[in-house]
């Protein structure tokens, strides 16, 4: 039985935490939970909660496993000797658990600072090759403000889980969303260069992106490293498991971002200046996916396969019974076979009107020349684009899917001023935030109808519920 199968057929909407009016999760997020549950959704979508390294984009971070302070409330040094106990998870287990990464981490952060901000590869020679007596003295000097940043990431953790306790008690599952790489000047590359393709000096060999596709005539070229297969097998992709088994405290339900470079990655020399020069090559995802799932069993991964995506990449998706995506708005073309048409939706999917990457309904259906928008219409009944937004929404509804998923600006009939992020680019993503005074009075009760209408009656969380738990590892 898939993830989704055991959730039951369900709802959910689509909404960063940044997007909520305080761009917090503090009382902003209690309340949008118990907006949710009034509007009958079991699932809340949001995207990465990493620390962005520049600008504000979650897919580009100073970690894999480290969250972004900001999107917390104030928080205050814990100053007991033992640190105490914060949402029933003593700040001893919490540490033991994640020292190894939060150590690391904490010292990036310093001496990130330290240097100015620059790059890893731009700091003074003993510190960018890890000489262990310029660490331990670090350590020494800056033990303060190294303890400062670890403790609050345990505080980071300890509201989440407040968070998520209530949310379960609302019926409400977290589904979280894995950037697949992660970028160069990270602590995770810089705390282990053996773990991603480099060369001698530490300078990447190959960077991350994908061919030209439906958002980009030159590609989209990431400029993550590549990992070292190789070695992450060796080690039987003991990081990958710390990666995961983190994100699963955290969430109910976790997309990895890109999927299908589990099963190739388009390899991009790095001193191309486009992703147009590059070539797939096969990594080992399918023995990381079946070390996970012997040592866990079946693991609540969404799959994000949109895109190119060849039978290799399917045939990996099928083969672990994970769900994969399919987005509404890509459903308007003539090919008969298209996958994101509603009569080709697989079961096992996540359905969307639209994803972060997307223009909202009301903005893309704008965009599109005369002939297409009737061609949009006629397509879902409708004679005036008005009914455009209701349209979508029960088609997805009435798909097969046993997840469909709408952003909140798509309820709200929002128009491109509140798109979320334009691929390929750096300005002006990641911005839009709501207002409570911008959702309408009856829209809760109106979309919680509309469930019932559709027979998408939500499988609720009982306040005892046991959570998804991987064995430690």
């Amino acid at each position: 039985m898939s993830t989704l199968q055991q959730l039951g057929c369900a709802v959910g909407v689509l909404l960063h935490p940044t997007s909520l009016p305080s761009g917090k999760l503090d009382a902003d997020a209690y309340r949008w939970v118990d907006w949710l549950a009034q509007a009958g959704v079991s699932v809340w979508q949001m995207l990465p909660l990493g620390v962005p390294l520049t600008g504000l984009s979650p897919y580009q971070c100073a970690s894999a496993f480290a969250v972004n302070p900001n999107l917390f409330e104030e928080l205050a040094p814990v100053s007991s000797p033992d640190k105490g106990r914060l949402g029933g998870v003593s700040f001893e287990d919490w540490y033991e658990a994640q020292k190894h990464w939060v150590e690391d981490y904490a010292l990036f952060m310093v001496l990130k600072q330290q240097f100015r901000g620059q790059e890893w590869s731009a700091w003074p020679a003993a510190f960018r090759s890890r000489d262990q007596q310029a660490l331990f003295q670090a350590r020494g000097d800056y033990a303060e403000a190294l303890a400062a940043i670890i403790d609050e990431q345990y505080q980071c953790y300890c509201q989440w889980q407040a968070l998520r306790q209530y949310a379960t008690a609302k019926g409400v599952y977290l589904f979280g969303d894995m950037p697949i790489f992660v970028a160069y000047d990270s602590a995770d590359v810089w705390a282990s260069p053996q773990r991603f393709l480099l060369d001698e000096t530490g300078t990447p060999t190959f960077v991350t992106g994908v061919p030209p596709d439906y958002f980009s005539e030159t590609g989209q070229r990431w400029g993550n490293p590549h990992y070292n297969w190789e070695q992450m097998q060796a080690e039987n992709f003991l990081w990958w498991k710390q990666r995961l088994q983190y994100h699963f405290e955290f969430f109910d339900l976790v997309r990895i971002d890109h999927f299908r470079g589990l099963a190739a990655s388009w390899m991009i020399p790095a001193t191309e200046e486009t992703a147009i020069n590059g070539y797939w090559q096969a990594v080992a995802g399918d023995a990381m996916l079946a070390s996970i799932q012997a040592e866990w069993g079946n693991i609540p991964l969404v799959a994000e396969d949109l895109g190119v995506i060849t039978s290799d990449v399917t045939a990996l998706r099928d083969k672990y019974g994970l769900p994969g995506m399919s987005v509404l708005q890509f459903g308007f073309d003539h090919f008969e076979d298209n996958p994101h048409k509603p009569q080709n939706v697989r079961e096992n999917t996540v359905y969307y009107t639209g994803t972060h990457d997307n223009d909202t309904l009301l903005g893309w259906f704008t965009s599109l020349d005369a002939a297409m928008q009737q061609h949009v219409m006629q397509v879902l009944n409708i004679t005036d684009p008005a009914g455009l937004t209701n349209a979508m929404l029960d088609i997805i509804l009435a798909s097969k899917a046993l997840l469909a998923v709408i952003p909140l600006q798509d309820l709200l009939h929002l128009g491109s001023e509140a798109r979320m992020n334009v691929p390929g680019t750096v300005d002006g993503n990641w911005l839009w935030q709501f207002a409570w005074a911008d959702i309408p009075e009856a829209l809760a009760s109106e979309l919680h109808n509309k469930l019932q209408g559709h027979q998408r009656h939500e499988r609720k969380f009982a306040s005892d519920t046991t959570r998804y738990t991987p064995r430690p590892v």
